[in-house]
């Protein structure tokens, strides 16, 4: 029963308010106090140390320091600018300026919350101004902002990556292939609407896209060149085996200063800034690494493990009724708790049952990393909402915004149905790039 108590008070303190960090420490030490007495401190010693000296990690400042960076420099404005003259006279084409925006800068940072409110600042005043439904505009930020969780290099995947003791690379190269079809099925979502209701999303009129050619293409190579040279030598040098994980990191962050510096943006405000941001948002995770750290240790050992085993053989339907249930798991899971405490609190538990049931690792995780990301837009947590909502105009209620997600959550469905019925979506590349 100590298992299924620790997650019950574990709910119980994060509904009480208390930060999730500190919910998993207080609940490690009370139940691992009851049953190692004082002992417990040698219990949690090794687990905290062995977390404490994962080098993977020293990869997450990095890459959130590569999102602050491109979040106060000028890179982000230019970039839109230029999808925007391209795809503007198509049907919804501020949408489509939006979600490509999104996947670009969410493969240059890696980092959700950066993604979504650098664009929605420029995308919203853009739609409205355009006579956009706010609905779809709250949607299309909202999912665009969320693909920072399946698109590489994804601050996520080097957390999971660290706890199921996967390659980076691996892992980084499985999700291209289903981060390619998120995107290909929100334009698809986008452009159906528009065509079907082309008052929600009219298009640009002429004369606001009315720019020679020679101009239109310098102002395309300035904005989308160095973003794209910057997660060329990010993804670049881990898939071909130059750099580790960490190293990649530190050159996409040493890449967004030349960049910013080339372009006279890098200024004494700016960086200091960016440095208190990836500070912050550090200390967050790595407070949550530890809390979830000692969670899962404790829980653990007191048969959390055969807990899940027992109730997945009382289910039944073999591998598949597996992953069923743990897939079940982490979505309602996303309903009340964050990424970070996802993956600290379940990967532990689920890895070695995944590989004892003979799954492919790799592949059980980009099902788990599309599952997340639908928590971003399912409520009450929906953290990408709350982003929004935080830079939204008064008249963009949470009605417009839960409405809006709905079709980006049920494409988000669709991509981990043709995950489950192809898994060669999520192994071929890590097997062409990387090697199994």
């Amino acid at each position: 029963m100590i298992p299924l108590l620790m997650f019950a008070a574990l709910f119980a303190l994060v509904f009480a308010g208390i930060p999730v960090a500190f919910s998993m420490m207080i609940v490690a030490v009370a139940f691992g106090y009851a049953v190692f007495g004082d002992m417990l401190f040698l219990q949690l010693y090794g687990p905290l140390l062995h977390t404490a000296s994962n080098f993977v990690l020293a990869a997450i400042p990095l890459f959130i320091f590569m999102g602050a960076v491109l979040e106060r420099s000028g890179i982000a404005k230019r970039l839109f600018y230029a999808l925007q003259i391209w795809l503007g006279g198509l049907p919804g084409g501020l949408a489509l300026s939006t979600i490509a925006m999104c996947a670009i800068f969410a493969a240059a940072s890696g980092v959700v919350g950066a993604v979504e409110i650098v664009v929605g600042l420029m995308a919203i005043p853009a739609m409205r101004a355009a006579g956009y439904k706010n609905d779809l505009i709250a949607g299309t930020i909202c999912a665009g902002g969320s693909l920072g969780t399946i698109i590489p290099p994804s601050v996520i995947v080097v957390v999971y990556a660290s706890i199921a003791q996967l390659s980076i690379g691996q892992l980084f190269a499985a999700s291209i292939l289903p981060g390619v079809l998120m995107v290909v099925f929100f334009v698809g979502y986008v452009l159906l609407r528009s065509l079907r209701r082309p008052e929600d999303a009219p298009v640009l009129p002429p004369e606001g896209r009315a720019i020679p050619m020679g101009r239109k293409l310098k102002i395309t190579v300035t904005a989308l060149v160095p973003p794209l040279l910057l997660i060329a030598m990010v993804l670049g040098s881990l898939l071909a085996g130059a750099a580790s994980a960490t190293e990649a990191a530190a050159v996409g962050a040493a890449g967004t200063l030349v960049l910013t510096l080339m372009f006279r943006e890098l200024t004494f405000t700016m960086l200091r800034e960016a440095l208190g941001v990836t500070l912050r948002i550090t200390a967050m995770i790595m407070l949550i690494v530890a809390g979830g750290t000692m969670f899962t240790s404790i829980f653990a050992v007191t048969g959390g493990g055969g807990l899940v085993r027992d109730t997945v053989e009382v289910i039944g339907y073999g591998n598949a009724g597996l992953i069923t249930f743990l897939l079940l798991v982490v979505f309602f899971a996303g309903f009340v708790l964050d990424w970070v405490s996802i993956v600290l609190i379940f990967v532990p538990i689920f890895a070695p049952l995944v590989r004892s049931a003979g799954i492919d690792p790799v592949w059980f995780a980009m099902l788990v990393l599309v599952v997340i990301q639908t928590s971003y837009l399912t409520p009450p947590m929906a953290p990408s909402i709350f982003y929004l909502r935080s830079i939204a105009p008064k008249d963009m209620t949470y009605g417009h915004m839960y409405r809006g997600v709905l079709p980006f959550v049920a494409a988000q469905g669709l991509v981990l149905v043709a995950l489950l019925l192809v898994p060669e979506l999520a192994t071929w590349l890590p097997s062409l790039l990387v090697g199994l």
